[in-house]
């Protein structure tokens, strides 16, 4: 008669339960301190386990309820200290900003200095008797005032 080996097989069985629930519990920490949305879905993939199993949980299915009912409040969704701005990114970001206003004022600038020139360039090319350095083009009529 072979040996009763039942016991060793109820050992590995506890032993897989025990390791899901805390991976299943670590996942839920580590969503709620980092900030991430929570639903079943999101648990099941970052614990790997299946929804099935997360809904068939009374204690951590309520945790998952009451996790989720907090992150949909907007006002409580803490946001967690690595994605916060520190004071000096936040000055680093105002000065870069700032200098690439003042580029973009100084380039704004000389373009409407070009753009002045050639407008000039060109009514003074309409006038009569101005030699072009285009032939064979004709003269626009210049209106006098009224």
């Amino acid at each position: 008669m072979p040996a009763d080996n039942a016991h060793h097989l109820v050992t590995a069985a506890r032993q897989r339960a025990t390791a899901t629930r805390r991976r299943a519990t670590a996942a839920l920490r580590r969503m709620d301190t980092s900030g991430t949305m929570i639903t079943f879905e999101t648990v099941a993939r970052e614990a790997r386990v299946s929804r099935s199993w997360l809904y068939n949980q009374p204690d951590l299915r309520a945790e998952i309820g009451r996790l989720r009912a907090r992150h949909r409040t907007p006002t409580t969704r803490p946001v967690p200290n690595r994605q916060r701005a520190s004071d000096a990114s936040l000055l680093q970001r105002l000065q870069t900003a700032t200098e690439r206003n003042q580029q973009l004022e100084t380039e704004n600038r000389e373009l409407r200095h070009a753009l002045a020139l050639a407008l000039g360039e060109q009514r003074t090319s309409d006038l009569p008797g101005h030699t072009r350095d285009t032939p064979g083009r004709r003269h626009s009529p210049v209106i006098g005032p009224c």
